[in-house]
């Protein structure tokens, strides 16, 4: 059982980084994405591109078996093993510009401890503040993370819920070892679940290789931009509810209504993978 009131100590804690908006980045995603026309200096960073910088540079030292930093620093040190990128919201209030001279003020917001259906759960919320070093504020997100247990031998499986059917824009994804291979170098993550199948499937219990959080939201972000190029995406919250691996394709889905867009991610039994609405102007 996690001592919450320790964990919760966390909450305040903050780190400053500075990061210098270079174009390879988005051309390497943009190339990644099937997209042939990347951003060049001064275009703007695409909704999602800010996960592509201000990167923890880890030693290997330091980092632990599954491939993460080891706990502790900056995030509490929760002690349950799957950490996983839940969700989050994201707020655009102007646009960052490729060369830019960014910085980024990360702040521990909550800690949460809680029972679930897999045994306790540890939610950290992760606030980021992000603009030009000489402009004012260009985004916040409020990313949510969240740790559990592994799964019990011979649990069931959970409950999947039936995504919408009523998309007026789709896009059917194929996932590749190569494709989360290069977001996870493009990010720097070294979590193993995205690119080692026999940790994937002999250390976590995974069929298959696991599809980043955050690349699901960026091609869900790219679906609405794809199909609605005249707009700017203001807002955008998205939600994890079920995982999606490189087994099979998957569907991205949008539903303009006004000024919103409702979004989700399709497994390929159907099942809703991910949650999502941007906000346009």
């Amino acid at each position: 059982m996690a001592n919450a009131d320790s964990l919760r100590a966390w909450i305040g804690r903050s780190e400053r980084r500075t990061d210098i908006l270079v174009p390879w980045p988005l051309a390497a995603l943009a190339a990644t994405l099937g997209d042939e026309a990347p951003p060049v200096m001064g275009d703007a960073v695409p909704p999602g591109g800010h996960w592509l910088y201000f990167l923890d540079a880890t030693p290997l030292t330091r980092l632990g078996p599954d491939g993460h930093p080891l706990r502790g620093g900056f995030l509490p040190p929760v002690q349950l093993p799957r950490r996983m990128w839940a969700g989050g919201r994201l707020t655009f209030l102007a646009p960052l510009r490729v060369g830019d001279t960014a910085e980024r003020l990360s702040e521990v917001a909550d800690v949460r401890v809680k029972q679930g259906r897999t045994g306790e759960l540890v939610f950290v919320q992760v606030r980021h503040t992000i603009g030009a070093v000489r402009g004012g504020t260009a985004l916040v997100e409020e990313h949510d993370i969240v740790y559990r247990d592994h799964d019990e031998p011979g649990a069931p499986a959970p409950t999947l819920e039936p995504a919408p059917t009523d998309a007026a824009w789709t896009r059917t994804v194929h996932p590749s070892p190569v494709m989360l291979f290069r977001y996870s170098a493009l990010t720097f993550n070294g979590h193993r679940i995205h690119y080692d199948r026999p940790y994937a499937a002999e250390e976590e219990g995974y069929p298959g290789l696991l599809v980043h959080g955050p690349l699901m939201a960026t091609l869900l972000l790219d679906l609405v931009r794809r199909a609605r190029p005249d707009a700017a995406i203001v807002g955008f919250w998205y939600r994890a509810m079920a995982p999606v691996f490189d087994t099979a394709p998957f569907t991205l889905n949008g539903h303009p209504d006004g000024d919103r867009v409702d979004l989700w991610v399709t497994g390929p039994a159907g099942e809703l993978a991910m949650r999502a609405e941007a906000t346009l102007a």
